[in-house]
């Protein structure tokens, strides 16, 4: 029995996302015809040089022109420039998805562009590495990790049901909410983790030109973990923010006092408050470990997937 779910997928963007799908894809036989298209034509030739999918195109509309399932995976905020490009090329019954960290704003900027009988359902991996670029896919990223289907007003639950299970055959667990409640998820999950890193790398670089690269030199693993954090793609991450602004402000604002109260306990040698604190949220780690989410091992569970990217290369 066949695996093909949609015989023809469009990637518009040729990431990390779009690659590890169009691997993931030929790993489980989930289409026929992959197409692909990205706006650097570096990256179209990198991606033809690799055979990445099985035809780069020069043009999102070229690409997506009679696709059963067109993916977007462009940052947030050009998704409803790129939405408005491909429409004139969507076949009826079409589906068009997403793998934006945001979907309100997406809902927002896309949704006007989707022609009648063109199915609209906006998606989101929860899955990535801090590497970019056509060569840094691999078919495991997604494998136990989960995406989730954020549906909009009037979408078919058959055309979900498919789409769910595209996404189970690319090897994730699939849930679907709501927009609203998937951005501030996000904020706390993904968004404020960010910013906090990029923010920690940020005030290191000023001692670092302080300290004469010690900081660098003899960085531990928990600063080892934020530079890796913040060394995902500048582009991407600005749209997150701008497009997810409310929900990131609220866990921010809600952040600034949990720090506060740290704060006040380190100045007044409250050591009961700080044990207390730091053992409720060790018990969320291991919570993440048991949900299969991460390992408990010193690499935090990288090796696997440094592992599967050698496979790929």
């Amino acid at each position: 029995m066949s695996a093909v779910i949609y015989p023809k997928v469009a990637l518009i963007g040729l990431g990390l996302i779009a690659g590890s799908m169009a691997h993931a894809m030929r790993r489980a036989g989930l289409a026929e015809t992959i197409t692909g298209y990205a706006r650097s034509a570096e990256t179209r030739k990198i991606a033809r040089e690799i055979n990445l999918v099985d035809e780069v195109c020069d043009s999102a509309l070229e690409a997506a022109r009679d696709a059963d399932l067109v993916v977007l995976c462009v940052p947030v905020g050009v998704m409803g420039a790129v939405a408005a490009e491909i429409a004139p090329g969507l076949k009826p019954g079409a589906v068009v998805t997403d793998v934006g960290s945001v979907k309100a704003a997406v809902i927002e900027a896309v949704a006007p562009h989707i022609p009648e009988g063109v199915h609209f359902i906006p998606g989101h991996p929860l899955a990535g590495t801090e590497h970019s670029g056509p060569r840094s896919g691999f078919a495991e990223l997604f494998d136990n990790r989960w995406c989730l289907l954020v549906p909009v007003e009037g979408s078919d639950p058959g055309e979900v049901a498919r789409l769910t299970r595209y996404w189970e055959g690319l090897g994730s667990n699939v849930d679907v909410m709501d927009a609203e409640h998937h951005d501030l998820v996000l904020a706390v999950t993904s968004h404020a983790p960010h910013l906090i890193a990029y923010t920690m790398v940020g005030v290191a670089d000023d001692l670092r030109r302080v300290t004469d690269s010690e900081v660098i030199k003899y960085s531990a693993a928990g600063f080892r973990d934020f530079t890796r954090i913040a060394a995902s793609d500048p582009t991407m991450w600005r749209d997150v923010f701008l497009s997810n602004k409310a929900a990131t402000l609220e866990i921010l604002g809600r952040f600034t006092e949990e720090l506060f109260a740290l704060q006040r306990a380190i100045r007044t040698e409250d050591g009961d408050h700080l044990h207390d604190y730091f053992t409720r949220t060790r018990a969320i780690r291991r919570g993440i470990i048991d949900a299969g989410q991460d390992t408990d091992a010193p690499d935090f569970g990288r090796a696997v997937a440094s592992k599967a990217k050698a496979r790929t290369e």
